[in-house]
């Protein structure tokens, strides 16, 4: 019976073996299993699928949208209005929290209606030997000791050890972040190579066979797979990300404070007025007033907003609360395969023995990659691609082919002078050794020329020639010595043409890079030279390993490259990045990334990255552009500023009136404002200001990421609420003064002053420069201010104005109210420049 603890065994513990050993431990031949042992093992250890994460029902979807803690305030505020007879109050609430919810499920629902693109990434049908008969099953059916054949084109279904191999090249990008094809072997590995880049017998799922064949042996599927274990950590559930996070401190600073003034305002107001039900009435009325009912709609219209400018761009936003934690982001990680680079092998270099560019290495360079017909790869197709030969006077004579043993091949072709040139192409170090002089001996620059190449981050190839007679017809290995090595081609997968551009426009804008991958840190140095960035230092991942989570907190801020990472490795670095207080955005497009893109407070995935890549992001985008981070970036921003001016004028205000209420019960033997008065103030104020989502951002505000910042807003709070409170109070006496004995006319003037305070402050709250001369609001804002102040103010001398219990007053009481008004502003503004002074190092937070 197969021990059952076998499941559980590291890869490398397999990958020292011999065959032999192999069959010994698992159970199995070079026949296969038979069915019924097949069918055994799949009922224990169990099918070969992924679980990933449940799908809910579109009610539920909608449901878990209540779940925000001032969504949950607001329908307290609603229900308490219903019990105690305020209708209108609980529809007006009620109705603004389902509007503000249906837009936030209606958006996120647009843009997760995608199928489970998890499992695409995995073969639907393998070549498998069970009981000496080669035939095809259903991935699913695959097992632990199963005989998996392979050829070019096959997608690898679990993770397998390789029995036999020819000429095998596996493209494993999306997990390792290599951009080459990783050369894999049947020969058993030293214990201790634990790298999945340095595992060359091992095969892993979700990767794809580009050329050769293999025999091999299944070791692990399902969850156990590094596939299967990037799906489970994929399946838990989401962490909050910058911008819900504060949303949520801000609310429960809200709940707490209106708590504290609505239950104060209502025992005094009971106390000395003698009349519950009317303090009760009247509490509710100020709760309502005091909470900021239209934020999750504000919210939710404005990041709707910049989810559709940023769809006409070719962004798709699948988490709303994405858009503004992206104008907030201050680091970046990204992969750099197919993310900063062109996912492409090119040719970049063809220079001879002194360094110089030859035409002549070029030639045979395309005469060698034109005529081999063994291994199909990249760096051969490089060469073709690069540019024409006329080979028209050359004729093929024979080919040594490439072995993993000699790692060259060579090509031996005749031209017109019936000369024989045998040209080979490899490995430098091995084709260097079939040279006339060693270089290590005679010719040290020669070997220096490539490791300097190397070390650039360039994949070298050295191409060295003979001039054979042509009296043979066929070559073999044995023909490979004596050659004139003539120089080195070296290749690259290059940035995109916009990545320098758009790396340069997210460094100004106050967004650092750093990249982690897969691939060795060679190729690393070198795209982050090509593409701008700026190198603190490198971490590998085996140095990772041997770092405490403390030395990791402190090391991760002057590092910038992060080389030979595992999924893992990637991960830690992300959390640490986070716990140091920065807003991570993460952008890759491998299976090795999907993790990272979860854990990032924003996950970034582009149109060329795997499914399971789009399925954790956050945000994705579509055309390959970089230039559309920096452009979303700018659609965060101004979606955290737009939310912020909400927040912001909402703390100055109603924060203020809830000093100017308690004063007014105390001192006034009337009510300052009926409780339905309260509620159409409120109204009108709200709907004044559900054009905020479409004010102009100014140009300052976006150059640097902002963030949430409670010091900052409690400040505020402190700062322009009380002045608030202090023009009340000048309203107050007043009014009082001229209607002591009238209490319809002085709760006509205080409902026109607060009207007109709290809905046009928005103007010199909205920008920290003078507003209408230095910065415009919108249109849309400026007009639909107006035209709630305007209608506020006309009611009162309309039939309407005696059913909210309004009295008309003369002229000069509405000179006087607006000079008050005025006064207001223009002190607000004085106000808003000595605080932006004052707290000038807490600006990035607001």
């Amino acid at each position: 019976m197969l021990d059952a603890q076998i499941v559980n065994q590291k890869l490398e513990s397999f990958a020292t073996l011999q065959n032999s050993e192999l069959f010994t431990k698992l159970e199995t031949s070079e026949k296969g299993l038979i069915q019924a042992e097949a069918e055994t093992r799949i009922k224990i250890y169990g099918r070969n699928v992924i679980k990933d994460r449940p799908k809910l029902h579109a009610l539920i979807q909608f449901i878990s949208n209540f779940k925000n803690p001032l969504v949950i305030i607001l329908l307290v505020v609603s229900t308490i209005s219903f019990v105690t007879g305020e209708t209108v109050n609980g529809s007006l609430v009620a109705g603004m929290v389902l509007m503000s919810v249906t837009f936030n499920f209606w958006q996120e629902y647009k843009a997760n209606t995608e199928t489970d693109k998890l499992k695409a990434g995995i073969a639907s049908i393998s070549s498998v030997i069970r009981g000496g008969s080669r035939v095809e099953i259903s991935t699913s059916e695959l097992c632990l000791g199963d005989i998996l054949v392979f050829n070019a084109g096959d997608l690898v279904p679990g993770e397998c050890r390789i029995l036999s191999s020819k000429d095998l090249y596996i493209n494993q990008s999306a997990l390792t972040g290599e951009s080459f094809p990783a050369e894999k072997h049947a020969t058993p590995i030293k214990i201790g190579d634990s790298e999945i880049a340095k595992m060359t017998n091992i095969l892993f799922q979700g990767t794809s066979v580009i050329s050769g064949t293999a025999l091999a042996v299944v070791l692990k599927t399902g969850t156990k797979t590094e596939f299967g274990k990037i799906a489970e950590s994929l399946a838990q559930n989401d962490s909050e990300n910058e911008f819900t996070k504060g949303i949520g401190n801000f609310s429960m600073l809200t709940m707490k404070v209106v708590i504290f003034f609505v239950l104060f305002i209502f025992f005094v107001n009971a106390l000395l007025k003698q009349n519950i039900i009317e303090a009760l009435m009247f509490s509710v009325a100020v709760a309502v007033g005091l909470t900021p009912e239209f934020l999750p709609m504000i919210m939710s219209v404005t990041m709707a907003k910049g989810s559709m400018m940023m769809s006409k761009k070719g962004v798709i936003v699948k988490k709303l609360s994405a858009i503004p934690t992206f104008g907030s982001m201050d680091i970046l990680c990204t992969d750099k395969t197919g993310t900063l680079t062109q996912d492409k092998i090119r040719l970049v270099k063809y220079i001879d023995t002194r360094g110089e560019y030859s035409e002549k290495v070029f030639s045979f360079s395309y005469l060698n990659s034109y005529f081999q017909t063994g291994i199909s790869n990249p760096m051969d197709q490089a060469v073709i691609d690069f540019k024409k030969v006329d080979v028209s006077s050359y004729s093929k004579i024979d080919e040594i082919p490439f072995d993993f043993n000699r790692k060259r091949m060579s090509v031996i072709v005749g031209d017109n002078t019936n000369s024989h040139y045998l040209i080979t192409k490899g490995a430098p170090e091995e084709v260097l050794g079939c040279c006339k002089l060693s270089p290590t001996e005679d010719h040290p620059g020669l070997l220096d020329k490539y490791l300097e190449l190397s070390n650039e981050g360039y994949r070298v190839l050295a191409v060295a020639t003979k001039i054979l007679p042509n009296t043979k017809k066929v070559y073999e290995a044995e023909d490979e010595y004596d050659l004139e090595l003539i120089g080195y081609i070296a290749f690259l997968d290059p940035p995109k043409e916009d990545a320098l551009d758009a790396i340069n426009k997210l460094e100004e804008m106050g967004i650092e890079i750093k990249i982690i991958t897969g691939d060795n840190e060679l190729v690393a140095k070198r795209i982050c030279k090509e593409v701008g960035v700026n190198i603190k230092g490198v971490l590998l991942g085996h140095e990772l390993r041997g770092l405490t989570h403390e030395e990791l907190l402190h090391k991760v801020e002057n590092l910038t490259i992060f080389a030979r990472f595992s999924p893992d490795d990637k991960n830690r670095v992300i959390k640490a990045i986070k716990e140091n207080k920065h807003v991570v955005g993460y952008m890759g497009d491998g299976i090795n990334d999907s993790p990272s893109l979860k854990s990032a407070d924003v996950g970034i995935s582009v149109s060329n990255s795997v499914d399971v890549a789009k399925e954790s992001a956050d945000i994705v985008l579509t055309r390959k552009s970089l230039h559309l981070l920096a452009d979303g970036v700018v659609e965060g921003r101004k979606t955290y500023a737009n939310t912020m001016k909400y927040i912001m004028m909402g703390l100055s205000s109603n924060f203020g009136n809830m000093f100017s209420v308690l004063g007014a019960v105390i001192f006034l033997p009337f009510l300052p404002m009926l409780p339905i008065q309260i509620l159409l103030n409120n109204f009108l104020y709200d709907i004044s200001q559900i054009t905020i989502p479409t004010d102009n951002v100014d140009s300052e505000y976006i150059k640097k990421p902002r963030r949430w910042n409670m010091k900052f807003i409690r400040n505020f709070m402190f700062v322009f609420g009380p002045i608030s409170s202090l023009y009340d109070y000048v309203s107050y006496f007043a009014l009082y003064t001229l209607f002591s004995s009238q209490p319809g006319n002085f709760q006509t003037g205080w409902f026109l002053e607060s009207l007109a305070t709290q809905t046009l402050v928005i103007h010199v709250i909205r920008t920290r420069k003078i507003p209408f001369i230095q910065s415009r609001p919108s249109k849309f804002l400026l007009l639909s201010t107006l035209t709630g102040v305007s209608i506020g103010w006309l009611i009162p001398h309309t039939k309407l104005g005696a059913f909210f219990g309004f009295s008309p007053l003369q002229p000069q009481v509405l000179l006087l109210i607006a000079g008050i008004v005025l006064t207001y502003l223009i002190t607000v503004e004085l106000a808003k420049q000595l605080f932006f002074r004052r707290f000038k190092e807490q600006l990035n937070y607001n």
